[in-house]
């Protein structure tokens, strides 16, 4: 999507000619030295094949076709022996970095409210032989406090080093470890817990405190809380008969001489090293059975797609760890002995929401060369970014769109642009540190404007990927010579993909121009199941005459002749209008999310209706704009209420999507604007922003009612 020029055509002639002669003079020697012709090349060859000939699939990666790929080093077949590698070939190396906190400061907005604002120092590192030791005695510890090997242990904890050092322990000494997002429900929480029959739980001091607390009664068999914070704290309130201790106490008594001594029962590749409990996108979680040997084969497939990566690298970790985009990145990158910093979505950028006024946030300091992000985030970069060129002097803009659409041209030939990189781009690079090279972007689908808009402006490849919690997060990734937008990659080295014909939907593999249908995934990272559910696990995955494992995703994809993968529709988000028309929600939400009014959107549809309608949080800056524009007054709520301002968003709105060329049955015809933020707080979007349908609908019931003519 190129950007609007605003300028003198006689001008911009001008500046286009001078451009043409820089490109001339600087492209040969550039074209050599920069190996672009190898990248091109790379990025226009045949990327998978399907084995069979068949256009359904099975397709692989070229260079696996032959046999899928389970591991990254022989022999190293389980997390343990993977973590025993990396300590032993990166021992001195940093591996956990914790930025320390040097004050914290109540700052009063202008709306009244006190937020809590912090001042963060250094990173701290804890090297690879040391994370290692202090994995083995933790682990030695929860042994000695009576945790049983091939017994369920629950993590409920913040993104921290702390959680990766009991996950290794835990991986050690053979003790599946449940999973739990830290801003899920009571009831999902408690669920969980007594589901998967914990006894022993590790988690913080402020989860401990505002979350798990109000629910130890409703979980009998929890005997034991280890609380990862290092201060000790005494617990007057905990109920009779659970044992409160710190890391620090467990790790001291696991590193004494007599339980170190006591042999560990070592985890086999088909013992279960993970249950990892899904956000609940359509209900009540699910706990997802993940092998030491599926984590292994998903992390191998996915380090391949990574070029050059290695011990020079590093990531920074800000996901919740309990979603297996965060959890498997970072055993990827454990596993070449990467450093790994920590922050939070509320500290991560000098801007964010924690960070004190003229303080550095987390990237500003870690400056990291490899990240993750949900497309949640990506677009609010995208959208503050493009709020603040707005607001530039008339001669900055006219630069910035120029330089902006001069790149997008370059980059859609596979070219690059060091000198607007460096002159015009590097301020909104240093965003994320400056440093990034490689962008991973998963959870959702990423528009094709913010992926296009993260290549040009972070000067960084945004490697696109698909998977599922159901496949260890591994299915596809974009390579990142690949500048093309809308594609997820073709699929991993540990995985093959086939398309399943849906009649319902009119997806067949023999479409033309291209193959589509409902998109199963094969390979060794294809997890066990769900836990305790025997009739979800016939219905989504199936063991074929190989003996090889697959899973029914639900959503459809079409592959294309070089063999990528584009994702274009889900069996759940399609719905059938009363005239006969199919709505594919999540294409109409992708589609809408780029409006600048619109922060979040959620469409709906009802069968027995005509037309689609949606729920709609508006950016702030924007509707306040449009609300001065229309002389309506008011506080956020009543501006929000106001139905005038519903009926020129529902105008703005309608124009982004007749210019994205929606169909005519596809665009709302009514919206309800939300006063509210989505959050994984609100209990309306998960941990990595995707939408809870069903909340939703319950949550806008009245309104669903009035939008359709009931009231």
């Amino acid at each position: 999507m190129k950007l609007k020029e605003d300028i003198n055509p006689l001008l911009l002639q001008v500046f286009r000619s001078v451009v043409w002669v820089y490109s001339v003079i600087t492209f040969v020697p550039w074209y050599f030295f920069s190996g672009a012709g190898a990248n091109l090349e790379r990025s226009r060859r045949i990327k998978a094949r399907s084995i069979s000939r068949h256009p359904a699939g099975p397709y692989r990666a070229t260079n696996s076709q032959e046999k899928l790929v389970a591991w990254l080093h022989p022999g190293v077949d389980t997390l343990d022996k993977m973590f025993e590698y990396a300590a032993r070939s990166f021992p001195q190396r940093d591996c956990l970095g914790t930025r320390e906190v040097l004050s914290e400061e109540d700052e009063l907005q202008p709306n009244g409210k006190v937020f809590k604002k912090v001042i963060l120092g250094k990173y701290n590192w804890l090297t690879y032989e040391e994370a290692y030791q202090a994995a083995k005695c933790f682990g030695s510890g929860l042994v000695a406090l009576n945790q049983k090997p091939r017994t369920n242990i629950a993590v409920f904890c913040e993104t921290r080093a702390e959680w990766i050092v009991a996950a290794q322990a835990c991986f050690m000494y053979n003790l599946p470890l449940v999973t739990l997002y830290a801003t899920l429900g009571p009831v999902a929480i408690a669920h969980g817990l007594n589901e998967t029959e914990v006894t022993h739980i590790i988690t913080s001091k402020d989860l401990l405190q505002s979350r798990l607390k109000a629910i130890l009664c409703d979980v009998p068999r929890l005997q034991y809380i280890i609380v990862v914070d290092c201060k000790p704290t005494s617990w007057p309130d905990i109920p009779r008969g659970i044992m409160v201790y710190s890391m620090d106490a467990v790790k001291e008594i696991g590193s004494k001489p007599d339980n170190m001594a006591v042999e560990r029962l070592q985890p086999e590749p088909s013992d279960i090293a993970v249950i990892m409990y899904t956000s609940g996108s359509t209900g009540i979680p699910k706990g997802v059975m993940i092998s030491h040997g599926n984590i292994i084969a998903g992390i191998t497939g996915m380090a391949e797609r990574i070029p050059n990566l290695n011990e020079t690298d590093t990531y920074i970790g800000y996901l919740p760890l309990a979603h297996v985009l965060e959890l498997s990145a970072e055993l990827v990158c454990i596993s070449h002995g990467c450093r790994i910093g920590y922050s939070s979505p509320q500290t991560l950028a000098d801007q964010s929401t924690k960070i004190k006024k003229g303080s550095k946030g987390d990237t500003s300091v870690l400056k990291p060369t490899l990240m993750a992000a949900v497309p949640e985030i990506m677009d609010r970069i995208y959208k503050n970014v493009m709020t603040k060129v707005e607001e530039m002097s008339k001669f900055q803009k006219t630069l910035f769109v120029l330089a902006y659409n001069y790149k997008m041209e370059q980059i859609s030939k596979g070219y690059g642009t060091p000198l607007c990189d460096s002159l015009v781009f590097k301020r909104v690079r240093a965003l994320l540190g400056g440093n990034t090279r490689v962008l991973l972007s998963g959870g959702a689908p990423l528009s094709a404007a913010t992926q296009r808009f993260m290549n040009i402006c972070l000067c960084c490849p945004v490697g696109q990927g698909y998977g599922l919690t159901e496949t260890c997060g591994a299915g596809t990734i974009s390579e990142l010579f690949d500048y093309s937008t809308g594609r997820v990659g073709a699929p991993l080295v540990c995985s093959e993909i086939t398309l399943k014909d849906w009649e319902e939907g009119g997806y067949y593999s023999t479409d033309k121009p291209n193959p589509r249908g409902e998109i199963l995934i094969g390979g060794p990272n294809v997890t066990m199941g769900y836990y305790k559910s025997e009739g979800k696990n016939h219905e989504d995955f199936f063991v074929d005459k190989n003996g090889q494992r697959w899973f029914c995703t639900g959503d459809i994809g079409e592959f294309h002749p070089d063999g990528c993968l584009k994702i274009i529709d889900r069996k759940k988000d399609l719905v059938k209008l009363q005239a006969g028309e199919y709505v594919s929600l999540g294409k109409v939400e992708a589609v809408l999310k780029n409006c600048p009014l619109i922060d979040n959107i959620c469409a709906y549809a009802n069968s027995d209706q005509s037309y689609v309608i949606s729920f709609v949080v508006p950016n702030h800056k924007q509707l306040m704009a449009l609300a001065k524009q229309l002389q309506v007054n008011g506080t956020w709520e009543e501006i929000c209420n106001n139905s005038q301002m519903e009926k020129e968003a529902l105008r703005v709105l309608t124009e982004a999507a007749v210019s994205e060329k929606l169909e005519r049955f596809e665009i709302p015809k009514k919206i309800r604007l939300s006063a509210e933020p989505w959050t994984p707080e609100t209990g309306l979007v998960t941990d990595a922003f995707k939408l809870k349908r069903k909340e939703l609908k319950i949550h806008y019931q009245e309104d669903i009612e009035r939008m359709y003519g009931g009231k």
